[in-house]
């Protein structure tokens, strides 16, 4: 697993989350794939209030407890959400343009790659949102993440994750599925983002179906439960040690 941190000139994200936080409005924060056509982000949905929020985010907000590692936080706009209501909560990002942000919001923010094993504090909800199961990258970092989670979970301690089953994209008009299973994983993604001038490289970001999740967690000691499905073929996880 890479452990990087983003550089300023390299953080397409950061730079759109500072200029929306400075200015109030964003330029185009552009996504590319080779999977996919291009796409943007608004960048004010990345600033959203609870009411705004899906009913899956309120869920997890509501559920997380104890101490909470929001992990690639972003703007800081769910940290901000828990901080209201009173709950102890740590933004992680590897951006470091978000975390300035994230700190001048008044939150406890630090720029800390969940992967990093220099990373050793202990959390009692480690909360994963917007298709969070993204930074794992592919299937084949699974038992590296569950291993990290290990070392950073209270006792009794529990992962909130999102994400999105992209079966839906091979849907024929019948309602079947064609997916080519001698591919790769059909739900790892490569993206690239830019933002104005500012080009960021490209990354792996894994979407996952909720069974192949269960399978992993089983096999690597933890116990997936789906808390809510959306309306998007995406779901909450929550994912707890045996």
């Amino acid at each position: 697993m890479k452990t990087d941190l983003l550089a300023a000139g390299k953080d397409p994200m950061g730079a759109a989350i500072l200029d929306y936080w400075q200015k109030g409005k964003a330029g185009r924060l552009r996504v590319f794939s080779s999977q996919f056509d291009e796409d943007e982000i608004p960048v004010e949905t990345l600033f959203r209030s609870l009411e705004e929020m899906p009913e899956l985010e309120q869920r997890a907000l509501q559920m997380a407890q104890g101490r909470i590692l929001d992990v690639g936080a972003g703007s800081g706009c769910h940290s901000l959400v828990l901080q209201e209501m009173g709950k102890d909560v740590l933004s992680i990002d590897i951006s470091p343009l978000s975390v300035q942000v994230m700190t001048e919001r008044e939150l406890d923010a630090r720029q800390v790659n969940l992967f990093d094993e220099h990373f050793v504090e202990r959390f009692d909800t480690i909360l994963m949102l917007m298709n969070g199961s993204g930074i794992i990258g592919k299937l084949a970092n699974l038992e590296v993440f569950f291993q990290r989670m290990k070392c950073l979970l209270n006792p009794g301690g529990c992962i909130l994750m999102d994400s999105s089953d992209l079966r839906y994209l091979f849907e024929d008009e019948d309602g079947s599925f064609l997916i080519d299973l001698a591919a790769d994983y059909y739900g790892e993604i490569d993206f690239r983002m830019q933002y104005k001038q500012v080009k960021g490289d490209t990354f792996d970001w894994l979407y996952i179906d909720f069974d192949t999740l269960s399978m992993y967690a089983s096999q690597f000691g933890f116990i997936a439960e789906k808390v809510l499905e959306g309306e998007h073929y995406n779901y909450l996880a929550k994912l707890s040690q045996r």
